[in-house]
Order: C-alpha cells, then sequence, then structure tokens
C-alpha cells in the first residue's frame, strides 16, 4: 500500500469488513453491500470528489461486481470501490445522493447487467429499444445476431457463407446448442 494516506484511514475505519489491494498504483477497496454507500461517502469526505464511473462485471455463477472510480483532483489520485451482490437478487442502495454523476451510470448498470438500484431516482432504460428483454451485458446472453446473419470478419473456409465449407460449423460461444434450430437446421 501506498501508506499514511487513504488506505490507512480506510483500514482504520472498516477494519476486517473492508479488503485493500494495489495494483498499477491505484488502491481498490471491497466491501460489502451494506457498507457501499458508507464508502463512497467517506471517499468523498478525504478529498476523491470527482465521480468518474460506475459498471458491473458479471462473474458467474454466483455474484456481480459494482465497481465505482472516484478521483481526489487535488492529490491526483484514483480509487476504486468495490462490492458484490448476489445474481439471484442483484440489489445495491443508489449512489445518487452522494455522487449526483451515479445517475447515467447506474441506469445503465441496470438496464445492461439487471442490478437494481434501490432509491435511485429515475431508474428506467436508457440505451436499448423500447421493449428489449435480457440484459446485453450477461455472460449468459445469446448474441442472436451472431447465430442469425454471419459474421462479416470471417477469414477461415466454412466461417462464412462463401468459400468451401470444409469444416462442420459450429455456433459462437454462448449459444445454446439447440437455439434457432427449425429454420435451416
Amino acid at each position: 500500500m501506498s501508506g499514511g494516506t487513504i488506505d490507512d484511514a480506510i483500514a482504520e475505519r472498516y477494519g476486517e469488513r473492508a479488503r485493500l489491494s494495489e495494483s498499477f498504483g491505484e488502491i481498490t477497496v471491497d466491501v460489502a453491500p451494506v457498507d457501499w454507500i458508507d464508502l463512497l461517502e467517506f471517499a468523498r469526505a478525504r478529498g476523491y470528489e470527482f465521480f468518474d464511473w460506475l459498471t458491473a462485471v458479471d462473474e458467474p455463477p454466483a455474484e456481480f461486481a459494482v465497481v465505482a472510480h472516484v478521483f481526489d483532483p487535488v492529490s491526483h489520485a484514483h480509487l476504486l470501490l468495490r462490492t458484490r451482490v448476489p445474481r439471484a437478487d442483484p440489489r445495491l442502495p443508489s449512489a445518487v445522493g452522494v455522487f449526483r454523476g451515479a445517475d447515467w451510470h447506474e441506469r445503465e448498470t441496470f438496464e445492461m447487467f439487471g442490478v437494481v438500484f434501490e432509491g435511485h431516482p429515475n431508474l428506467v432504460p436508457l440505451l436499448l429499444p423500447e421493449g428489449f428483454e435480457g440484459f446485453p451485458l450477461r455472460k449468459d446472453f445469446v448474441l442472436a445476431a451472431r447465430v442469425a446473419k454471419a459474421w462479416p470478419g470471417a477469414k477461415e473456409p466454412g466461417e462464412s457463407d462463401h468459400g468451401s465449407p470444409s469444416r462442420r460449423k459450429t455456433l459462437p460461444p454462448g449459444v445454446p446448442a439447440d437455439w434457432g434450430r427449425g429454420r435451416d437446421a
């Protein structure tokens, strides 16, 4: 750790409830969902006033990691804040009350991963067309376009509709074996 700064303050405040790590000179803090908002407030009070981004990472089979990046404009220090929510019921308190800039990021994360940010003032779809079903950034989401339409970047024979089909066609990763049967089979 970088000693004597935010990592010491976090260790003192959260003790065993926080896990600190350092990668490429930047500190990452992992906490339980119950400490999420308190950690954001604590970081902000310690000078990390610039909210850069928030997203989720799908970590099958059991959980999502929700990650926020904040920045201290005076010391030019970066801080990654992270918590994990269960895949079965991904809920987390909204950070909009701490950082207004979290609004758009939480809406996008809700729409793309299905993480519900409780207390968010307007948790509605942001990017996808009305009526879209599913969460496209989850690893179990079937990329139907890869099956319904040949990929234009195919390079090897049998990967596209032209050229010599010298090998058995296989489905893209993550597509169930029986998906799309009944059309051309």
